[in-house]
């Protein structure tokens, strides 16, 4: 199956980067309040908490935020002590992490953010403990590259760990009075988004199945899923709910 997604993945439109960083170009401030609230609520020791169960050992561990938009996940692991650099495709984005960052007072030596591309990454192999990912996958015309990539650049041991969901098949979900956290939204950027979802061949696929099937054939290792990962974190139906179920998958590079 691996091979016959990757030859429609090659067919996808040559613009579609082009329109997901003019959508998030737009959102950026919208989606820097939110997060900022999301942080200051319950929802970042959730977060926090399910996150530390899948990390390495070690206090100060070297973190690759793929999609890191306004820095979140910057925010509650770089408190913790740990070495993180997020990058992000839209440049607006990273303004406003880097605000983030700067808000909370964390050391720019060792929380950084910068542009750059989730499906070629510039980064040396083997140099990152953990390669973490929040809502990114959905957006990306090559995910097969882009999870070869970010196995690439883990150090052996190092562990993958992705939250996602399948936002295509919920796309009515969008102008839902229930999708709380795109209340604030107006409807041209739900329709925008909507049209983004329907652009990519990742959208028609199982998820997270497929995301499975594909780690194990380029090499992860204990590979795993949690459909129930989103229940957890977003129990109460407030400002940050969405309908759709959000999944994590885990995954480790061969030690040897």
């Amino acid at each position: 199956m691996g091979e016959l997604h990757y030859i429609a993945f090659e067919d996808e439109a040559a613009d579609i980067k082009d329109r997901v960083e003019s959508y998030w170009t737009k959102r950026a401030e919208g989606f820097f309040e939110l997060r900022h609230d999301e942080i200051e609520s319950v929802k970042a020791s959730r977060w926090l908490e399910e996150i530390k169960q899948m990390l390495p050992e070690g206090k100060s561990l070297n973190i690759l935020d793929v999609g890191c938009g306004t820095g979140f996940f910057e925010v509650v692991l770089g408190k913790e002590g740990h070495r993180i650099t997020g990058i992000d495709l839209t440049p607006e984005m990273i303004v406003k992490a880097g605000e983030m960052i700067s808000l909370y007072g964390l050391d720019s030596n060792k929380v950084k953010v910068e542009q750059g591309d989730a499906e070629n990454l510039h980064f040396p192999d083997g140099f990152f403990d953990v390669v973490i990912s929040r809502n990114l996958t959905w957006t990306l015309p090559h995910p097969i590259e882009a999870y070869g990539e970010w196995r690439r650049v883990l150090k052996q041991g190092g562990v993958l760990i992705n939250f996602d969901a399948e936002y295509a098949k919920g796309a009515h979900n969008l102008k839902s009075p229930e999708n709380l956290a795109h209340s604030k939204i107006d409807d041209a950027l739900k329709d925008e988004c909507h049209n983004i979802y329907h652009m990519l061949t990742i959208s028609t696929l199982n998820r997270p199945e497929w995301d499975k099937e594909i780690l194990e054939q380029i090499g992860f290792e204990n590979v795993s899923t949690d459909s129930e990962f989103g229940s957890r974190i977003f129990i109460e139906h407030d400002e940050f709910y969405i309908p759709d179920k959000m999944f994590c998958v885990f995954a480790q590079k061969s030690e040897l």
